[in-house]
């Protein structure tokens, strides 16, 4: 028996990098799995056929989590493939792509994981939970600085923590837990290689600072583990290097 057997899961941003890994590992653990995408349909259907060949269910659907309509799309697409929604996995995360409008990173690392909750709220029973994937560097943003390049998004990814941290007592009410992942810079995502293209560098500095950054499949894992782990609403886990930040914020 998987400790996610007869559950439902949201892996928001999946087709690729954590997400995908996540959505893996946890149809592995018995969930049927909605992989979302915005644009990359092909990697998306790519995750969902390694899950079914492992025996496990997914579907892939495309929203893109700015809009309501694709809040929504994504929400109902848990009850209409599998009836239930017990996991929302919020990872999709964002801002340092290029030729995208002033706010987009608020829009995407804010209002997005907030409007993805509410949607997804009314639909999960007492016992669901709901993880919020972060970075150290945007969760200690306003004690230790970060690079210049990676600020406005590290704002916006703080930004997106309070305000789900504020929706605690509300789901609290409802007998849903929240629990928020922090890690350091992780080896190979796209965040990790936009910023090493705008700061040469930046990535070997952190991992001198750290000792180690964790790949994509070990912080994967981690994000997965917290799904289940029986620790209070509210939790911050903290994923490798956090010492160099300071605990406390």
């Amino acid at each position: 028996m998987g400790l996610l057997d007869n559950k439902t899961a949201i892996v928001t941003g999946s087709s690729r990098g954590i997400g995908a890994e996540v959505a893996k590992i946890l149809a592995g653990e018995g969930a049927a799995v909605v992989v979302n995408y915005r644009q990359k349909a092909p990697r998306a259907n790519k995750v969902v056929g390694e899950i079914q060949s492992a025996g496990g269910r997914a579907v892939a659907v495309g929203a893109d989590l700015t809009t309501q309509e694709g809040v929504q799309a994504l929400a109902s697409a848990a009850m209409e493939e599998f009836g239930s929604l017990n996991v929302l996995v919020l990872n999709a995360s964002g801002g340092m792509e290029s030729g995208m409008e002033e706010d987009y990173a608020l829009k995407l690392n804010r209002d997005a994981q907030i409007n993805m909750l509410n949607a997804a709220v009314p639909l999960m029973p007492e016992g669901s939970r709901v993880v919020f994937v972060t970075s150290h560097q945007a969760h200690f943003v306003e004690t230790v600085p970060t690079m210049p390049e990676y600020e406005p998004v590290a704002r916006s990814k703080r930004a997106g923590e309070d305000a789900l941290r504020e929706l605690l007592p509300h789901l609290a009410e409802k007998g849903i837990s929240l629990v928020v992942v922090s890690g350091d810079m992780i080896e190979g995502t796209v965040t990790a290689t936009l910023l090493d293209r705008s700061n040469p560098g930046a990535i070997e500095a952190r991992r001198a600072e750290a000792g180690k950054l964790y790949s994509v499949e070990e912080f994967a894992a981690e994000v997965a583990k917290m799904v289940t782990a029986d620790v209070e609403s509210g939790h911050t886990e903290y994923v490798g290097g956090a010492d160099y930040f300071g605990k406390s914020a």
